[in-house]
């Protein structure tokens, strides 16, 4: 009830006219849901296995935690494919995307399964907990520790000298769990790599090309891959592969498969290496010390000829709606320089300006109508989302619509900042109810300049920053073998944590497998923020070392 009160705070503090503080409630939303998530984890796995007879129903509990881990997979499977699509392509409140609604289906849905919840509870094997255990678990710890320090008396273990207060039952419970505790250990360096999928291989799928001729894969929806394979692959190594490898006498036990997901998420990082350096390699040339780039661009219907009052920048000729590229300009410090725009024809005006420019930089320069001169600092980098930029360089000032399956996206008169498109395609360009004959093929990860001539309604465009050019297909055999690695890993795991607990230690120990994954989590947090490496792909091949 608390993560469902969660993420329905989260969807109320996106709706815009219900006005909340943002950043508080959206914390306060995220608070929630952790809050609840620490109540549900580690006792729903526990509470699952309550319902079985051990010895006997063996077999039956490790199935159980196979169908646990199917079902919490086939939610995220929908989650992650849908989710995006309702933040996307639905409009609510005047905006073209619609967080909102991506909160609050979730939170709508959790709602519904806490009433399919409550209605089983007839038929539950529910054992009452006694006490906190996790207070008394520290408690005949620091008892045991401080005893040991003060006797004299030699004992076989620490832990015995916290007998007399706490008892043989709760000692012996402690010492199984601390045996258990040590096993998982190295656990976080597996989370570390596990849950890169949500984090440094999204980020590569921003920089890849998810075209596949009647759709364009979104890089957040790349995330459907992993439960899309964890559907298949439970069944798969039930049946199939474990019996067969038992054959063998291979992967006979859970500390066996533990260590055999643990060395294949290596080798995941080991194929997202290689995927890295492809990506890489396509990476657009940023202005650097010593070097600026300069893009001019000519919307009108006639040549200009265009000359400046330095020797860096040589004079050229620009024919109708056509562009001129530098990236390579000997540039250091800042100088201003004159361009002068000379038309070849009477009826477009020709113009002159001083620019100031400056080296690491890029810039792009146009002429209008009337003979201004309009310049803007150029960002050449690829977006952060890998949606495409554009930049409308018009020759009149007009409002310009850009519009692809129903959804557009307007252009008030003179705005030339460049502007996200959330939808990859090609999309027609209109001045009012007349539309160009040409239209602007938009490419993930692309940064455009489309020029505009409204009085002849004629119209081109430039690649400024080419699309990403390595397919999106190409991090499925990293995600096939991140995804065994945690079917051995993570279901065995669960199901060891569970099967090795005392009775009274069992949502305690499935908590602390849980909590490996944040100290995973943090040990990315930590590596990021150093910034050791200057390119993704040395991240890769330290992760799989």
């Amino acid at each position: 009830m608390i993560y469902a009160s969660g993420s329905i705070l989260l969807a109320l503090t996106a709706s815009d006219p219900i006005g909340l503080p943002k950043v508080g409630f959206s914390i306060l939303g995220l608070l929630l849901i952790a809050i609840g998530t620490g109540g549900i984890k580690p006792c729903v796995a526990a509470f699952g296995g309550d319902q079985f007879r051990l010895p006997q129903q063996a077999k039956d509990l490790e199935r159980f935690f196979s169908l646990f881990y199917f079902s919490i997979n086939a939610g995220s499977l929908i989650s992650t494919f849908i989710t995006p699509i309702l933040r996307n392509d639905v409009h609510c409140f005047g905006n073209e995307s619609c967080f909102p609604l991506a909160f609050a289906v979730p939170g709508i849905l959790m709602v519904i399964s806490i009433v399919i919840f409550a209605s089983g509870r007839p038929t539950y094997k529910i054992k009452k907990p006694e006490g906190n255990v996790i207070v008394q678990v520290t408690k005949c710890i620091v008892c045991g520790i401080k005893n040991k320090m003060k006797s004299k008396e030699k004992k076989e273990h620490w832990l015995d000298y916290a007998e007399e207060r706490y008892g043989e039952k709760l000692v012996n419970e402690v010492k199984a769990t601390l045996h258990v505790l040590v096993l998982f250990l190295p656990l976080p360096i597996f989370w570390a790599l596990y849950d890169q999928q949500g984090s440094g291989w999204t980020l590569m799928a921003v920089r890849m090309d998810g075209n596949i001729g009647f759709y364009t894969i979104l890089p957040d929806q790349m995330q459907v891959v992993n439960p899309l394979l964890i559907l298949a692959f439970i069944p798969l190594f039930t049946y199939y592969v474990y019996p067969l490898l038992g054959k063998c006498n291979l992967l006979r036990t859970s500390l066996q498969r533990m260590a055999c997901g643990g060395l294949l998420a290596a080798l995941a990082f080991a194929v997202s290496a290689f995927v890295t350096m492809a990506i890489e390699s396509n990476d657009p040339i940023l202005p650097s010390a010593g070097n600026m780039q300069l893009r001019v661009y000519n919307p009108s219907s006639c040549n200009m000829s265009v000359s400046t009052d330095i020797t860096e920048i040589k004079s050229f000729t620009l024919n109708p709606t056509s562009s001129y590229v530098d990236e390579d300009i000997a540039w250091s410090g800042n100088k201003s320089v004159t361009f002068t725009f000379t038309s070849n024809k009477p009826e477009c005006l020709g113009g002159e300006q001083m620019i100031s420019l400056a080296e690491k930089n890029a810039y792009g320069i146009f002429i209008q109508e009337n003979g201004t001169i309009r310049f803007y600092e150029d960002d050449v980098a690829k977006s952060k989302t890998g949606y495409p930029l554009v930049r409308t360089l018009s020759y009149i000032d007009t409002d310009i619509k850009y519009t692809l399956k129903g959804k557009s996206i307007n252009i008030n008169a003179g705005n030339i900042s460049a502007r996200e498109f959330s939808s990859p395609g090609r999309w027609s360009v209109n001045v009012g109810d007349k539309q160009f004959g040409k239209s602007v093929d938009l490419r993930l990860g692309g940064t455009y300049a489309v020029m505009l001539n409204e009085k002849q309604m004629e119209m081109d465009y430039t690649v400024v920053t080419k699309p990403n050019a390595v397919h999106i297909a190409w991090l499925l055999p990293q995600y096939f073998i991140i995804t065994a690695a945690e079917i051995m890993f993570s279901i065995t795991g669960l199901e060891f944590s569970y099967s090795q607990a005392p009775a009274s230690m069992k949502s305690l120990l499935q908590a602390c497998f849980l909590l490996t994954t944040a100290f995973g989590n943090l040990i990315i947090v930590i590596i990021e923020s150093i910034e050791i490496f200057d390119k993704k792909v040395g991240y890769s091949i330290f992760f799989y070392y």
